[in-house]
């Protein structure tokens, strides 16, 4: 069994790398606040992520398989129809995921 100075040492090494690695991004992170090129980013990476998302979720989606197709449509203006209407985009996503799978499960069903 190994001794106490070697345990305590192996302990401080590993409480020291977990607190450089937490504390690092912060010091890495703060000169970038007042960044214009971040400040761009913020404002615009939702809607590029989100249009990213949107065609990768879609690209299935074929109307030739009504079945497959309209759930995931009727479900598309679900998301687009409680974004509109509450501006929220939890509520928006959680409600598309939500009608999407209750038109599978329930109304759609194979």
């Amino acid at each position: 069994m190994p001794d106490a100075p070697y345990l305590l040492s192996a302990v401080g090494v590993a409480v020291a790398v977990t607190w450089a690695l937490r504390a690092l991004p912060f010091a890495v992170l703060a000169p970038l606040r007042s960044s214009a090129t971040v400040s761009y980013l913020d404002s615009h990476m939702p809607v590029g992520v989100l249009t990213i998302l949107s065609v990768y979720a879609l690209r299935d989606v074929t109307p030739r398989l009504p079945d497959r197709a309209w759930p995931t449509v009727l479900a598309l203006a679900v998301t687009v129809g409680l974004h509109l209407w509450r501006r929220n985009l939890l509520l928006s996503v959680f409600g598309g995921t939500a009608a999407h799978v209750a038109l599978v499960g329930a109304v759609f069903t194979g």
